[in-house]
Parts: structure tokens; sequence; C-alpha cells
């Protein structure tokens, strides 16, 4: 069973050597930011418009080298401005076995950028009165209580602790396989039982953790404060004001349809009977990663994230304050995590976003907010030998500095 679930220590961005600095780095930083395969033919559909003809040469390049590594899956790729979605391919096979090519249409898990959805979830009830960032979990979710070795005198862990990985909690629950069954519908009794499971690995508030069970924690505890299921109140106040009717946490009969088939290489030979067998229920893991989306979707998310509305969503300024706090970076500025997003600086750029690897999949949507200008990649093939974030990053350089001409 993967271990990697959706978190940074599996996607690209954490590598071992930030794994032993953020084990070892007691001090938090408080920054501001300004704002198939190789496989012939290989599919490719083209969006609504195009990008200079240099750019769109350039990531069919790096897209081919993408797919060299295993020659298997699908790749999709969309370029984003304010105005949506201005260009996207896809490349290889969503389906070898019908021998389906993948397109913008292609379904794919996202894993860990769900993350982003729960964290939207807090900013807005807590823009509603209905929550405080600073507000005990246990207020709303009082089985939180029962997590293993408590700190003497620790204070309680509150919301904006779980959402920016600061509550001191675990990255999983111990014996991790046995709470990643069970269907969608059932997500909140496995967590239950997770969290009974669940350790402290510092006092909350000391120290920066990343953790797949706290966020589900969170969502749990969203859902109590608001009074409505988790999943009922993201569809209904986020995915469907946003316009994006193609993600949901489980598939219907279109879904299925479109859905990409995942190849896990995480144990060695290709393993497709895991990804397969986890659409039907990731156990707890809903909150933390139990998204699907489409290329067009997560566009419409990014340009709502650089400022381009709906504000019944959340108001562009409030979206502009979280993006200029973070609750951590690594040692070297170059990475930072805020509420429920990621930051990485490669040289001028900063990027914004959240990467996601589940078995079978991994994806990243990132946006530059100097140039308005977003990257989503999608990829059926979990093999970590494709840096996926590295290869957000150049294609993300490529689009922002082309803007820039």
């Amino acid at each position: 069973m993967p271990k990697r679930s959706a978190s940074f220590a599996s996607c690209a961005w954490k590598s071992n050597a930030n794994r032993r600095a953020a084990r070892h780095e007691d001090t938090l930083f408080r920054l501001r930011l300004a704002t198939l395969c190789l496989c012939l033919p290989v599919f490719r559909v083209a969006a609504q418009s195009t990008i200079p003809a240099p750019l769109a040469s350039s990531i069919d390049s790096l897209a081919r080298g993408a797919l060299a590594i295993e020659n298997v899956g699908s790749l999709t790729i969309g370029i984003v401005n304010d105005t949506g979605l201005v260009w996207t391919h896809s490349y290889g096979m969503a389906d070898a076995r019908s021998k389906k090519p993948a397109t913008a249409a292609t379904v794919y898990r996202i894993g860990s950028i769900t993350k982003q959805f729960t964290a939207l979830m807090l900013l807005q009830l807590v823009r509603a009165g209905t929550v405080r960032l600073s507000d005990p979990v246990d207020r709303y979710l009082p089985v939180i209580d029962g997590v293993r070795g408590r700190p003497q005198h620790a204070p309680p862990i509150t919301l904006v602790e779980l959402a920016t990985m600061r509550s001191g909690l675990a990255q999983e629950p111990e014996s991790l396989d046995t709470y990643l069954h069970g269907a969608v519908s059932e997500w909140e009794r496995v967590l239950a039982a997770a969290l009974r499971h669940t350790t402290f690995e510092a006092d909350p508030g000391s120290r920066w953790i990343y953790s797949n069970v706290g966020y589900a924690a969170l969502g749990a505890a969203l859902a109590a404060a608001a009074g409505r299921p988790y999943i009922a109140y993201v569809r209904d106040e986020i995915l469907r004001p946003l316009g994006m009717t193609h993600t949901a946490f489980e598939l219907d009969a279109a879904a299925r349809t479109n859905l990409a088939v995942g190849y896990s290489f995480e144990h060695g030979p290709v393993d497709t009977a895991t990804p397969a067998r986890e659409h039907m229920g990731r156990g707890y893991k809903v909150p933390n990663g139990g998204l699907y989306s489409t290329v067009g979707d997560l566009a419409r998310f990014l340009v709502f994230e650089m400022g381009g509305g709906p504000d019944r969503v959340l108001p562009a300024a409030d979206l502009a304050h979280n993006f200029a706090n973070l609750a951590f970076a690594t040692p070297d500025l170059t990475q930072g995590y805020g509420l429920g997003y990621h930051v990485q600086r490669r040289g001028s750029l900063v990027a914004f976003g959240h990467p996601g690897s589940v078995a079978g999949y991994l994806a990243t949507a990132y946006f530059d907010p100097g140039t308005h200008t977003g990257v989503v990649v999608l990829r059926s093939v979990d093999d970590q030998k494709f840096d996926i974030l590295s290869f957000t990053m150049t294609v993300l350089e490529k689009a922002a500095a082309s803007r820039r001409r």
C-alpha cells in the first residue's frame, strides 16, 4: 500500500535533504511575500487558443522527455492566464487497453491539491464569522483529544495550526494501511479510528510537520462547525461557484469514462491494481487528498487564486492577505508553506500552489503572481523519477518569461 499518499514527503518539492532540514529546524520563519508515452503516435490535443510557437515547442520537448521515463500512461499540461486556460496538450494514453488517447477532458486524481480546498473552506468560515483561526479544534472535533502522547501542559491544537502544518501531529497514524480502506462516505468514521492511533511529534505551534491526518481532522472539524457534510460544503460553496463541474470526490459515469488509468511504481514493477482499488475509497484521506479533476477545472481554480473571482467564493483581498503570510520556510528560503499552499522560489520566480501524489497519479497547479501566469501538470504515473515539481517550475518559468516579452 503506498505510503506517499499526497504528502510533500512523496512529492518532488521535499527532497531527503529538505526532510532532514525540516526535522531539525526548530525556528519557524515568518516571511511576507509581495504579492504513452514515447510510443508512436504521440497524441496531443490543443485548447481554445495558442501560446508562442517557441514556448509550445519547448514544452513539447520537455513533455516527451517526461514520457520517456516510463513508457506508460498519460501527461496533460495546461498554461493559464487571467482569462483562463489558454493552451493545453495531452500526451500518451489515458487507457492503453482501449487505445484511448488522453485529452483535455481526461480525469486525474489530484492528491494533496485537495488541501487547498479544505483551507479555502476554513477561510470562508472565518470570513462568515462561523469560526476563528485561533479556535481550539476540540471545540468542533472532540475525538482529536484521543491523539496519543500529548505533551504535558501543551495548549490545545487550533484550526490555524492544523491548516499550516504546525499542530505537532505526526504525518500519518500508526499502522497506516489500516486506515486507507473504506468508501468515501465512511471517511469520518475511519478518521476517528485513525486519530486514536496518531501521535504527537511536537508541541502544538512549535514545529512544522507535514500532516495528512491533521488536514483530514481539519476537514472534519470545519464540517462540524458549518453544520454541513464536508463533501457537500466543498461542492456547493467552492466547486460549483467556480464552475469546476468536472471536479469531485467520487467518480460518476462520465468521469469514469474519461478517467486516466493510473500506474504505480512505488514498489518496483508497475502496479495498476492499487490505483484501481483506491477508486473505491481511500479511507480517511478525503479532505487531504480525495479530489479528482481536469486541466480545465484546475485552470479555473488558478484564475480564482490569481484574483479573478468570483468574490462570493472569497474576495481577492482575502486571498492576497493569505498568500502574503507563510508559517514555515526552509533554511535556504527556497520553499515555504502557508495556510493551505506551498511556495517555491527559483531565482526571480516565486510560485504559489500545491503538488499532489496518490497511487498512480501526480499533479501540480502553480501560479506566478508577478505575471499572472499559471501551469497545471497532470500525470497518470507516480514514479518519483519524474520530478513533477521541477518540471512544473521549468514550464512556469518559460511561460512567465514569454508573457514578460
